[in-house]
């Protein structure tokens, strides 16, 4: 695979490599790019569900997307750790706002307009939780959840 930034290889680490002071990530893998330090996490080894350890969570990302998706994820988690919705809804109406399908809706996939964008619609939401909208979403989903 190649880096998105800098179009070189791209090699699988460990966490030791990449968090050395954090012990507990010592024994994941990562695929990093060691020219610019842009990396992802990876699927724990799981056979049942196809996981050889080594598929990427989501996008390599440099420093500074890493950042955004860490301020994208603040602000899309207080909202289904809020109960407004449950996780798995909370991504789907997240993807309904931002007109992507639901499996493209992982924050680790998004590029910087995509966090920009979560962080807005998810700011505007926390703002007025109760707003059209919404309270139509909520009637869906709980609609469907009875049939």
């Amino acid at each position: 695979m190649k880096c998105p930034y800098c179009g070189k290889d791209i090699h699988l680490v460990t966490g030791k490599e990449i968090y050395p002071h954090r012990n507990d990530l010592h024994m994941k893998n990562f695929w990093l790019c060691k020219p610019c330090n842009a990396y992802t996490g990876t699927h724990d080894k799981n056979p049942k569900r196809g996981f050889n350890g080594t598929e990427p969570l989501g996008t390599l990302a440099n420093a500074k997307l890493r950042k955004l998706r860490k301020d994208t994820h603040a602000v899309f988690d207080l909202i289904w750790q809020g109960k407004y919705f449950t996780r798995t809804n909370a991504y789907e109406w997240l993807a309904k706002q931002m007109n992507i399908h639901s499996n493209k809706c992982h924050i680790a996939m998004f590029d910087e307009a995509q966090c920009n964008k979560a962080i807005n619609i998810c700011e505007t939401f926390l703002n007025n939780p109760k707003g059209t909208n919404v309270c139509k979403l909520t009637k869906l989903v709980n609609l469907f959840r009875k049939k």
